[in-house]
């Protein structure tokens, strides 16, 4: 008896799912920063950089190493942040975490929670000296409330990427 077509047994995932959900979760994490939301300082996460870690960290092989470079320009569009800051950061982001994976064998969720930690710690003091590069009026103390609700916010964020990547490669 042949299965029924609501089962789904014998199908395969969209290639085209697989392949769209992770960028197209970055891109809509970046447009998060374009939402408006009015305050004094930095307070909303790099949404577009948490999703893309969490992504890279829970799927390495899924990403190129160039790949940062693309989306991050995105980002920079829907920021604000100077054209090429996020490019650039997250490309640095991304040797760097390929030249982890090359040297650590396996890693465990806190290893991970620590590395993202790092990255968006890294991105976003980048940022704000390509920002202020001409001022020299490095204002580190508006980073921290940002920083730690960008730090405290990824595991959220790595469930929700993990709950996606069940579905994208779900038959």
């Amino acid at each position: 008896m042949p299965p029924s077509r609501h089962s789904n047994i014998g199908r395969q995932p969209s290639q085209l799912r697989i392949r769209l959900v992770p960028p197209i979760t970055v891109i809509l994490g970046s447009m998060v920063t374009a939402l408006p939301i009015i305050t004094d300082y930095p307070i909303l996460p790099p949404m577009g950089l948490l999703i893309l870690l969490a992504w890279r960290l829970i799927r390495p092989g899924y990403w190129t190493v160039w790949a940062g470079f693309p989306l991050g320009l995105i980002d920079d569009i829907f920021s604000g942040q100077p054209f090429g800051s996020a490019a650039f950061l997250w490309s640095v982001v991304f040797i760097l975490l390929e030249a982890i994976d090359r040297k650590a064998v396996n890693r465990d969720y806190w290893q991970d929670w620590l590395i993202a930690s790092i990255a968006t710690v890294f991105v976003l003091l980048g940022g704000m000296l390509i920002v202020d590069l001409q001022s020299h009026m490095l204002r580190l103390d508006l980073l921290v409330p940002q920083i730690l609700l960008s730090i405290l916010l990824y595991p959220f964020i790595v469930r929700l990427i993990g709950a996606l990547d069940r579905w994208r490669v779900a038959s």
